[in-house]
């Protein structure tokens, strides 16, 4: 009854399913497998019919199918990582089906294969293992197994997988140490689009892992895979009803304490999948997160030397209080229409609320008088020169959505297969109405004052001040600047998708070889829409606003309070005056609306058989943009305008303008998996790929800034910037124990051309607009990637009681990725840097130990420094220092149905440093402190 099924279905193609499927053909052998105590069916289990050394890998319901077999009397091997072999005797008609199911694993099988970390290794190895081409897997109970927040802290504990933070939590993606930007993400099969709008990367902190699963990263890709990635695939799937054969029913409940915020935060989950008959069942969940944390921060910029002492035009000392809020939900349904035929409809919603605090005291120390010091020492002295106090407050709330559907069905006749889908997702990003900031300043000229910085800790410079003190502490002599808000940022990206598949398998004496065709459309669309407003008042000062400071790395105060800004701006708007010029050209500079449609179409050839499979083929895919932006120029009054009169006052100019293109990729690929033996597996992998721009740096929005003495400065998007395009290689052999583990080694190596830099030029025209110095992206010469991973996993049970409950799992990835840049602005001056957000090491060891009612997990994740942000020339590099953090989960099953669990994140309170290497040392850029964070609750299964 059950046929192999496989995911990406439509009912815009249910004819055609309805006209390929037929009854099994004579000879058709079908099953399942499931484990021992019949709880969940058992993905990538391998299926071997001895006899004519024919293999079959299940799918997520368990499912396996060999078509056209001889009449006779057969043996089925079956092969999954974690139980024994077992082998079932099998009868094949000379007319018709036979169906068998085969169960794995002895009286202990739930807890080798259902439930907990064995499970885990077992499934996840298990899946790596029946894969075409290099890649890793979490599963369920993984992401369970960590006291990670959300989906991009579940998959740093992959080989060769890190995570770029924000206020401590993990966001980003980053594969091989590379850029996320090179990365890709589909949630049950549908391309995601990013909720931010300057990125193609999806900040993975947006959804929940209590919805999720399984995660797939696949390292190297097939035809039938869109190519738009270089890093990996990432492939996120929610709950089936037909992944368990039982029903699931399990709520979650939990606090969150952080260390710096003292504050305890509510989480709370559930899970359930229900078969409302043999062939119809719906399944689903939903995530409920409130996080209360605080963060540290100091910033410096402007580095520069006089006579050998170094020091920053600037220093900011900044505190965060945030409170997210992230709400998930997803619903699925699955049918099955007939023998051959299934069908299912797939839907998710995710919410991420971020309201954050941002309270700062700034230095700007650019016009200082006097300068002297000595060592790390230096005094700023205001004698003939002003040192400028600025005090802000950030009144930001921010709130991401992600939401797709996917309708989407496969037809199996055992020969034929069809599969199709149709998707829509959309993500968003929105403010209005935030104060970002509100600024208070302050100038001090000739007074006397004082402020020695001391920079022999790098990553925290402390301050004093010294000579007439009273003004500097006063919050009545800081009076306000202006109150930006932000009317609206409206950031909008969304994407329509239809696919469809056709494979034609012929089975042959020691294999089978299918032919495969199919083609896929993508339209999306993405805008962003920013209306800043400036409003003044002179008569409001820091007093009226007037906080206390929690800041713990120095005396920043006076500080004002988190909602008086706010509240005396729009209960007193009146009494505020708007800066026109200044309102109108940050309203206009970032707008942009881009649309980007693919299509793509592939036929790819796959020989099968016991010991080896071979995937070939082409792919094409064809882009299409049409972009519009704005030009914008802003003249500074007494400056001159395009008709040649002098500006009264601060005058912007804007200017649509508008682009289109079109290119097209032939991607061929090749993909062998080779088995000499049941337990070691070889693959490599050779394929072509690209990733196309972001649509923001794509963008035509040339800004310029002209002074009254006629100074020209710009920033420019390029509308002509091609894609990274790369040629890559893969290769890993992976050794598979007779028990529950594996030893996998991997190479890989990429040549990439047009990858994407942001210069900064001088003296020069650009899209007919001169300049005096401009920010432009461009596409670099040709970088190098290649690199090594190492892996190990193992359940060691043949150690003696209590010590057979140890697992122990550990991986290591090298990437060398180099690429040329230019120096100083000069394109003609070329240097060497390492790829941005690339860290040549990264490392992840978890230590577990689970035997009765007990279950301990004790992980750390190790990245080296990257390079963030070029600068003009390598010692302005923006570098982010090494991360390493240790986590802790503990868990204590009470019953069959209850289980107690406590995490403790981020144990050694692991810090942010950013930093450059002018003068030839480390000069702080940006450093922050979190704290730990400590969780605790219960899970009951019903």
């Amino acid at each position: 009854m059950l046929s192999r099924k496989r995911y990406l279905l439509s009912s815009a193609s249910a004819v055609l399913a309805a006209t390929i499927a037929n009854p099994a053909f004579a000879g058709d052998l079908v099953g399942s497998v499931y484990d021992a105590s019949k709880t969940i069916a058992l993905q990538a289990a391998q299926v071997r019919l001895v006899e004519l050394d024919r293999v079959a890998t299940t799918e997520r319901d368990g499912s396996f199918l060999f078509s056209d077999v001889p009449a006779g009397e057969y043996t089925l091997e079956v092969n999954y990582v974690g139980a024994p072999s077992v082998r079932q005797s099998v009868n094949v008609p000379a007319d018709g089906y036979v169906r068998t199911d085969v169960l794995i694993g002895g009286d202990d099988a739930r807890e080798i294969l259902v439930v907990g970390q064995s499970a885990n290794l077992a499934s996840a190895l298990s899946r790596k293992r029946g894969n075409d081409g290099v890649s890793d897997v979490l599963t369920r109970d993984a992401i369970g197994q960590f006291p990670d927040q959300n989906v991009a802290e579940s998959l740093r504990r992959l080989p060769g997988v890190n995570v770029l933070n924000d206020q401590g939590e993990g966001r980003f993606v980053s594969v091989r140490g590379l850029d996320p930007e090179l990365n890709a993400t589909s949630l049950n099969g549908v391309r995601l689009p990013a909720p931010e709008s300057d990125v193609r990367s999806v900040a993975l902190d947006v959804i929940s892992s209590d919805i999720i699963e399984s995660i797939e990263i696949k390292k190297s890709l097939t035809p039938d895979m869109d190519a738009d990635t270089i890093g990996a695939s990432i492939e996120i799937e929610t709950t089936s009803a037909f992944d368990r054969r039982k029903d699931l029913l399990t709520a979650k409940i939990e606090g969150s304490y952080n260390d710096y915020a003292d504050h305890v935060s509510p989480k709370g989950s559930v899970d359930f999948a229900t078969k409302l008959s043999d062939n119809f069942g719906i399944s689903g969940g939903a995530s409920y997160y409130k996080r209360k944390f605080e963060t540290d921060n100091v910033e410096a910029d402007g580095w520069d030397d006089d006579d050998g002492l170094i020091f920053p035009e600037e220093v900011n000392y900044r505190d965060y209080n945030v409170e997210r809020e992230r709400i998930s939900a997803n619903l699925n349904f699955d049918v099955r229409l007939s023998d051959t035929t299934a069908l299912y409809l797939r839907g998710i919603y995710s919410q991420f609320d971020d309201q954050e605090y941002r309270r700062e005291t700034s230095f700007k120390l650019e016009d200082a008088g006097e300068t002297s010091g000595s060592g790390a020492s230096v005094d700023f002295s205001d004698e003939d020169g002003e040192i400028q106090l600025q005090r802000s407050i950030k009144d930001r709330f921010e709130t991401q959505k992600i939401r797709s559907v996917v309708l989407g069905g496969e037809t199996d006749t055992g020969t034929w297969k069809a599969s199709y889908s149709a998707s829509w997702a959309k993500s968003s990003e929105r403010e209005n109405g935030s104060v970002d900031p509100a600024n208070f300043e302050q100038s001090f000229e000739d007074t006397g004052l004082v402020t020695t910085f001391d920079f022999s800790d790098p990553r925290i410079p402390l301050y004093t001040v010294s000579g007439p003190t009273d003004d500097f502490y006063n919050p009545q002599k800081y009076s306000l600047d202006d109150i930006t808000v932000t009317a609206l940022s409206d950031s909008v990206d969304e994407e329509f998708a239809g696919k469809l598949d056709i494979g034609r398998e012929f089975a042959m004496g020691s294999g089978s070889f299918t032919v495969q065709a199919g083609a896929k459309g993508r339209w999306r669309d993405k805008s962003y829409n920013l209306e800043a407003e400036y409003w003044e008042n002179e008569d409001l000062t820091l007093a009226d606003v007037l906080g206390e400071q929690n800041y713990g790395l120095a005396d920043i105060s006076p500080v004002p309070n988190y909602g008086g800004a706010r509240d005396i701006f729009f209960g007193n708007r009146d009494d505020f005056a708007l800066n026109e010029a200044k309102t109108a050209f940050d309203s206009n500079v970032e707008d942009y609306s881009v649309t980007e449609d693919v299509m793509a179409g592939y036929l790819l050839g796959r020989w099968d058989s016991a010991t080896l499979r071979v995937i070939g083929g082409v792919r094409y895919e064809h882009t299409k943009n049409d972009i519009t932006g704005n030009s914008v120029l802003l003249v500074e009054e007494g400056g001159e305008l395009p008709d040649g009169e002098e500006a009264e006052e601060d005058t912007v100019i804007v200017s649509p303008v508008a682009y289109e293109r079109d290119y097209g990729h032939w991607l061929p690929s090749l993909t062998i998996r080779y088995e000499p033996r049941s337990d070691v597996v070889l693959r490599a992998a050779g394929y072509r790929s690209l990733v196309r721009p972001k649509l923001s740096k794509l963008a035509p929005s040339f800004t310029v800034e002209e002074s009254d003495d006629g100074e020209r400065e710009g920033e420019f998007g390029n509308p002509d910037l091609l894609p990274y395009e790369a040629w890559n290689l893969d290769a890993s052999a992976e050794w598979y124990f007779s028990g529950n583990g594996a030893i996998t080694a991997a190479v890989f190596y990429k040549d990439i051309k047009n990858f994407i830099v942001d210069t900064v030029r001088e003296d020069g025209i650009y899209q007919g607009i001169v300049f005096d110095e401009a920010e432009i992206p461009i596409n670099g010469e040709s970088a190098e990637v290649f690199g090594a991973e190492f892996s190990i996993a193992q359940k060691l049970d043949m150690l003696p009681s209590p010590f057979d409950g140890l697992l122990m799992q550990a991986n290591y990835t090298y990437t060398d990725a180099t690429g040329m840049v230019p120096n100083d602005g000069d394109p003609t001056d070329l240097r060497e840097i390492t790829l941005p957000a690339t860290s040549k090491h990264t490392a992840n060891l978890a230590l577990g130990y689970e035997k009765g009612p007990i279950s301990l997990r004790l992980a750390g994740t190790y990245r080296d420094s990257y390079l963030d942000e070029l600068g003009d020339v390598a010692e302005e590099d923006r570098l982010v220092d090494d991360h390493f953090q240790l986590d802790l989960s503990a868990k204590y099953r009470v019953s069959d149905n209850v289980q107690l669990f406590y995490e403790w994140v981020n144990i050694n309170n692991a810090k942010y440093f950013a930093y450059n290497t002018y003068g030839g040392r480390r000069n702080l850029y940006q450093y922050e402190e979190y704290g730990w964070t400590m969780k605790f609750g219960a899970r009951v299964n019903f």
